[in-house]
């Protein structure tokens, strides 16, 4: 690993070296992918990494191509403690909008991972501490969180939430490109590119559809 990456890394889990040095072993990162699309549900991802992880390459999702993160979601998949998912999709973020429906993914994810801690034999059964990119007012089943503004390029278990996230949201996508090619799902995955906005006035909406969101471009 170049000394450059390395000393990335180091900084990256500056936070995370923190409260380990607390004794809390147990660190579960979380994060969205998903909250500004039209289209698509808000995936929510928990993990918790091993304290002795230095991954090469973990980043913001952002900060990373598609082919990477591909890459880099499994291997933090193999080394992972634990992890879950939680999914929200279109007709729920319309009932109860979108910041109430990421805070719900939330919830789920850490339910999900608590029954995968169970489930893998990790002989664990919930995370120590929560850190969150941003979010405040959250149910985490009175497990304590540390909100963090720009988390995902501030921690590392942050940011391996956020290729889970990111990866699992992306893979959706594609696959209902497949159902309705004509709006490009795989290339903006639900984004309001100028090419989707465009495929939604000559198509009109489908049932992938965030009503809320569209609904500026389906009355002009």
């Amino acid at each position: 690993m170049k000394e450059k990456e390395e000393a990335r890394l180091n900084e990256l889990k500056k936070i995370d070296r923190e409260f380990y040095a607390k004794g809390l072993k147990l660190i579960a990162g979380i994060d969205e992918a998903g909250r500004g699309p039209l289209a698509g549900p808000v995936v929510v991802a928990s993990v918790i990494m091993p304290e002795n992880s230095f991954i090469e390459g973990i980043n913001d999702s952002k900060k990373v191509s598609e082919k990477k993160r591909e890459k880099l979601y499994g291997l933090i998949l193999e080394e992972a403690i634990g992890y879950g998912v939680g999914i929200i999709d279109q007709k729920e973020i319309d009932e109860i909008n979108i910041l109430n429906a990421t805070k719900e993914g939330l919830t789920r994810s850490i339910k999900e991972l608590e029954k995968n801690l169970k489930e893998n034999g990790s002989g664990y059964e919930k995370p120590d501490v929560i850190f969150v990119d941003a979010l405040t007012k959250i149910d985490t089943d009175s497990i304590p969180y540390k909100s963090i503004i720009h988390g995902d390029a501030l921690s590392y278990s942050i940011a391996a939430a956020s290729i889970i996230a990111k990866v699992t949201r992306d893979r959706i996508m594609r696959q209902w490109d497949e159902v309705y090619p004509q709006y490009g799902f795989a290339k903006h995955k639900g984004y309001g590119t100028a090419s989707h906005i465009q495929a939604i006035k000559e198509y009109g909406i489908c049932p992938l559809h965030r009503l809320s969101f569209v609904k500026n471009f389906i009355n002009e």
